[in-house]
């Protein structure tokens, strides 16, 4: 038995205007839309202080978790701020991987230090089987005797790069 696909929630990128991530976020879970707004933490300095400000991990994107159904994704476009939903053809956004979106989520709750990290096409898929981050996979990518981990958002063609033991990882 094939379940309708519109009738499943998927999760999509949503593309925001400039700085308003956290302003959509909250107005789409006023509207009870489930979102995801990957965030990280940087320590910004003045001359008299340093203080620790949260940015969105993805700047002008978060993710919602909704079904295809023309009414859902039209609840969507209508909160101020949304500018659309993330298509490679127009009218047909193009549903994230739940794995891609619970790897996300994984490597936020642990808190690591992220840093964006350009989209990769190439490179070894690999799966971290030690620690908080086990299960996690992604790209390994070497530079300068650090190892480095990319988790690659494919819709938003981005991703988000880990420093990591080589050795807690395995190829997939």
């Amino acid at each position: 038995m094939e379940i309708n696909k519109a009738l499943s929630p998927e999760w999509y990128a949503v593309h925001v205007r400039s700085r308003h991530e956290f302003i959509v976020a909250d107005r789409l879970a006023l509207r009870e839309i489930e979102t995801f707004l990957p965030q990280v933490e940087r320590i910004r300095k003045w001359k008299d202080r340093k203080k620790v400000i949260t940015f969105p991990l993805f700047p002008g994107y978060i993710f919602v978790h909704t079904t295809r159904e023309s009414q859902n994704l039209l609840r969507v476009l209508k909160v101020a701020g949304v500018v659309r939903i993330i298509s490679t053809i127009p009218g047909e956004p193009d549903p994230i991987p739940e794995d891609q979106i619970l790897s996300l989520q994984k490597l936020v709750e642990n808190k690591g230090e992220l840093d964006p990290y350009p989209y990769l096409n190439e490179g070894q898929r690999v799966r971290i089987t030690r620690g908080p981050l086990n299960g996690i996979e992604g790209i390994l990518v070497e530079k300068l005797d650090k190892h480095i981990l990319v988790l690659s958002v494919d819709v938003l063609r981005q991703g988000v790069a880990l420093t990591i033991n080589a050795a807690d990882v395995e190829k997939i």
